[in-house]
């Protein structure tokens, strides 16, 4: 169609101009006779006998002229075109590291930026470059047969253009890391959309465990869904809870490169979630058939325009959705005091997150001679007992310091709270209880913590693990709610902040439909609530109904579980028993064949085991806290539980804290633990 009407541009202006004169001729020849006729025959438009007659026969020269001229001078411009354009394909061929489908770079060097095109030509058929047109169609050939009344056709322009060859896909080592965008000029916005998709069906801001877990959610849903994830970390999604856990107790020397770790069975795994070849890269993701997840790193959303659904990031690059979520999760808080101690100690001072925290502690503990924890709570206390175990290899002094009266005092009733801060000494860390910080100072090599009761503490490196700050950057420029009481973005119990936008993980501020309002911390409820707004992202409008749990291992051979709302000012009652060599973090995963728990537990199906006839003791062995359950009440009601050393027993605290029901005797609600002595 395209080159019909070329041809008709062509041969128009001939028509009207013969059109024209053919007029004049009728004119003139009733002029001569002296009258003005009041038909005139169709015939003495032609070269009759009529008036005109030599005129006539000149305007069909001109036509026929025009005519032939026209259709040779298309023939022989199809003709060159369709050569052009076999040079051009097989030029394009010829290149390495391209596809020949999409012709996206795939290795982006900056000499070869500079060197190639920065757009690659398009595809002839769907938008024919004025420089360059492409072969015509076969009903254009039918049209030039006619006017040149010729059979001969350029071979060329019989066949079609290889636009359904396969895409070739890029290396996995390119595909979880995709390369940063090159610098665009001025009106080179083709050149940028290569590189950073314009727009995205499903875009995910954060690239933690929330984003992973709603981007597999969605996949599931919508097997094509194109999921985009725009993350700050220079790394695709991983597992965050075996950087102060079991990475720590490995024997690979280089194990801050592979970042691969020994569970607590042996089996060695990766932290990342998935591996490379997982992902598409983001220049693929608009073009890809099938769908995928992309990821863009080291990339931070500066602007979220709600009304005009899309972002900014943070070099001006905009990316518009079609549904958003949010999962910004949370960065380290850090205490004041450090804070204004100036660059010298802040540079001594560690906030873990990150693999990046990982590695520099890493390091440091190999190379100083004394390490400090501030915090109490489940980082502080695992890095703690991870750390302690170098003590003696490294020469190493570990110290952990809190304000509480005993390790994990917040979460623990004030009993099992003393047991614990005994085992994690026996792994060779000193306490320092009731520990408030007055001071930081950097003095001779050495930072000097200052506590208010007078006591002086002499260190070579702090590590602050004093909680998480929700990050809600994004609040104001996009108008989202944040929760005065709990913090992060405020979001209804589907987890939604507006019609198209969700927040899961860390950031989020929900409705639990059971337990009201909370924000939760822990691995598995990334993993629940990330799946959860992946499924409602798909139009799945589901509440946020299932319990997440948490856990913390001290070492492989102590460690508990926990579900709702664990509290130690509220009233709790425990029941325990002498434990066994069953009744281990190492024994636990050994039976479910994985070092994350919670991958086991973010599905509530599981089959309640036989209930034990024996009575479950209670108090019955006051120093011994081997295995046990402790319900934490509100209102006579119970709302949290710890499983201390008990495993795989989830589903069923699960389903106590939902059914909300009183329990008046829970020593006979302990026994569906098998809390007995064995």
């Amino acid at each position: 169609m395209l080159k019909c009407r070329t041809v008709w541009k062509k041969l128009a202006p001939l028509a009207r101009a013969s059109s024209t004169l053919c007029r004049q001729n009728v004119r003139r020849t009733a002029l001569n006779n002296g009258r003005t006729p009041a038909y005139v025959p169709e015939a003495h438009m032609s070269s009759g006998p009529a008036g005109g007659g030599r005129a006539n026969q000149m305007y069909v020269l001109l036509v026929g002229a025009a005519c032939v001229g026209g259709g040779v001078y298309t023939y022989q411009t199809v003709k060159g075109d369709g050569q052009r354009y076999q040079e051009r394909i097989e030029e394009i061929s010829s290149r390495p590291n391209k596809t020949q489908a999409s012709y996206i770079q795939t290795e982006p060097p900056a000499v070869e930026a500079t060197e190639t095109e920065a757009v690659p030509e398009p595809e002839p058929e769907a938008t024919p470059s004025s420089g360059e047109p492409s072969p015509p169609a076969p009903d254009v050939e039918a049209v030039i047969h006619t006017v040149i009344q010729t059979s001969e056709a350029p071979p060329e322009t019989s066949e079609a253009p290889p636009a359904e060859e396969p895409v070739v896909e890029a290396p996995p080592e390119e595909a979880a890391e995709p390369p940063a965008a090159p610098v665009v000029e001025e009106g080179d916005s083709a050149a940028a959309s290569l590189k950073v998709p314009s727009h995205a069906p499903y875009l995910l801001i954060g690239g933690g465990t929330a984003s992973f877990a709603a981007a597999r959610s969605i996949r599931a849903r919508d097997p094509g869904a194109k999921v985009l994830i725009v993350t700050e970390e220079p790394d695709a999604p991983y597992m965050r809870p075996p950087l102060s856990k079991e990475l720590w107790f490995s024997d690979d020397p280089s194990v801050t490169e592979t970042l691969r770790f020994k569970q607590w069975n042996g089996k060695e795994r990766s932290i990342f979630f998935q591996p490379p070849s997982f992902y598409i890269t983001a220049e693929e993701l608009s073009s890809a058939e099938n769908g995928g997840v992309a990821i863009l790193t080291n990339r931070k959303v500066v602007h979220m325009d709600v009304k005009g659904n899309k972002i900014k990031l943070d070099d001006d690059t905009e990316i518009s959705y079609d549904k958003c979520l949010i999962a910004t999760g949370g960065v380290p808080r850090n205490l004041q005091v450090i804070e204004r101690a100036g660059e010298e100690v802040m540079q001594k001072t560690t906030l873990f997150r990150k693999i990046e925290d990982f590695k520099e502690l890493d390091k440091v503990s190999r190379n100083v001679k004394s390490i400090t924890i501030i915090g109490g709570g489940f980082l502080g206390s695992e890095l703690a007992c991870a750390l302690g175990r170098r003590s003696s290899e490294f020469d190493l002094e570990v110290i952990q310091m809190y304000p509480e009266k005993g390790n994990m005092g917040k979460v623990l009733p004030e009993y099992l709270s003393n047991w614990t801060t005994e085992k994690v000494k026996s792994e060779g860390v000193k306490i320092i209880s009731e520990a408030l910080v007055k001071s930081v100072v950097s003095k001779d090599d050495q930072l000097e913590i200052q506590l208010k009761d007078g006591r002086l503490v002499k260190t070579d490196h702090i590590v602050a693990a004093v909680g998480l700050e929700p990050n809600v950057d994004l609040a104001k420029s996009a108008g989202l709610e944040v929760d005065s009481d709990f913090g992060g973005f405020r979001v209804n119990a589907e987890l939604q902040a507006r019609s198209n936008i969700w927040v899961a993980g860390d950031a989020a501020c929900f409705y639990d439909i059971r337990l009201g309002r909370r924000r939760v911390e822990h691995h598995d409820h990334a993993v629940v609530s990330g799946r959860l707004a992946g499924e409602n992202m798909t139009g799945a409008n589901k509440p946020y109904w299932h319990q997440s749990m948490f856990w913390s291992d001290l070492g492989p051979d102590v460690g508990y579980e926990a579900i709702g709302i664990v509290d130690s000012s509220l009233p709790t009652v425990g029941v325990f028993a002498k434990a066994t060599a069953k009744d281990t973090p190492r024994a636990a995963t050994e039976l479910s064949g994985t070092g994350i728990r919670s991958e086991s537990e973010t599905e509530d199906t599981a089959t309640s085991p036989v209930a034990s006839s024996t009575p479950a003791p209670s108090g019955s062995h006051k120093d011994e806290y081997g295995k046990g359950v402790i319900f934490y009440l509100r209102d006579k009601v119970v709302v949290g539980i710890i499983l201390w050393n008990v495993f795989n027993r989830m589903p069923i605290a699960r389903k106590i804290i939902k059914d909300g029901e009183e329990h008046s005797d829970l020593n006979e609600v302990a026994k569906l633990f098998n809390i007995h002595d064995d």
